[in-house]
């Protein structure tokens, strides 16, 4: 692991987003609750929220963080996709982009077991790093999306 000691500590905020692609039908079923799984929506913003809190215990060499607040938000795209952003913030010497991404991949692997059933071409298109603030580097927002 990478000695991060002598880095002064700023608020660091880091948000990434996963997309899932399903049918339309199935999509209306996720966003109104209505898939026999059950609420998928609520059930994977917990999965993204639980997955950020535990990323130094799934990704090799990741600084264990103290989080200050774990965000996951969904949105329909286009006819039939969903779009899954989670944001990360805590005060510490090291960032949390790796928290964002693990809940936001995490939150769309739980949609694809929750729709599973009634989608079986569902798939999971893009895991991206969208924002990041805070430390030596400043301030970064992916070109054509973020914040």
């Amino acid at each position: 692991m990478v000695d991060v000691s002598a880095k002064p500590e700023t608020v660091r905020v880091a948000i990434a987003r996963a997309q899932i692609e399903l049918t339309p039908q199935v999509r209306a079923m996720v966003l109104e609750g209505t898939l026999a799984k059950g609420e998928a929506l609520a059930v994977a913003r917990i999965a993204g929220i639980q997955a950020a809190k535990e990323t130094s215990r799934l990704i090799p060499l990741c600084h264990p963080l103290a989080l200050d607040q774990v965000e996951v938000q969904f949105a329909a795209v286009g006819e039939a996709a969903i779009a899954i952003d989670c944001t990360a913030r805590c005060r510490g010497a090291t960032g949390v982009e790796m928290e964002a991404m693990t809940g936001a991949a995490v939150a769309a692997l739980t949609l694809y077991d929750m729709c599973k059933a009634a989608c079986r071409g569902a798939r999971i298109t893009a895991v991206e790093l969208r924002h990041k603030s805070g430390g030596k580097s400043g301030t970064w927002v992916r070109e054509g999306g973020g914040t």
